[in-house]
């Protein structure tokens, strides 16, 4: 039963990104100005940030009676969003609202790989119980 739910947790997990990242964000910016989306998504990130980490610790502890390393891979994805949450996403907001747009652009970037090296590992978990 353990392991069925630490299988559901991280299928949630990378299903939530996944939409996020590729169908939510994209939404956004599709159907509103830069002017109201941008400043949407950035209220939509912390509670995005706070799904990822919450559901990766749920399925870390989930794992560790079955499972070693899915265990370590979601705590990984559980410090690596603590740390983008709080060091990353304010480095983010602080250079678009002083219009460094260089800067903006390293970080935004940093932060969509952290994002997408999160739903590759999860993603891989799953495919590597299948």
């Amino acid at each position: 039963m353990m392991r069925t739910l630490a299988v559901l947790t991280t299928a949630l997990l990378f299903g939530g990104m996944s939409f996020y990242s590729f169908a939510f964000a994209a939404f956004l910016f599709s159907t509103f100005s830069p002017e109201v989306a941008g400043p949407a998504l950035r209220k939509a990130f912390p509670w995005f940030y706070a799904f990822v980490s919450v559901s990766a610790a749920i399925a870390a502890l989930l794992w560790w009676p079955h499972d070693g390393l899915a265990t370590a891979v979601m705590a990984a994805v559980v410090v690596t969003t603590i740390l983008v949450r709080q060091l990353l996403m304010p480095a983010i907001n602080r250079a678009t609202d002083a219009g460094m747009q260089r800067r903006f652009k390293w970080l935004h970037g940093l932060s969509v790989a952290v994002t997408l090296s999160h739903i590759i590992a999860s993603g891989w978990l799953l495919v590597r119980i299948v």
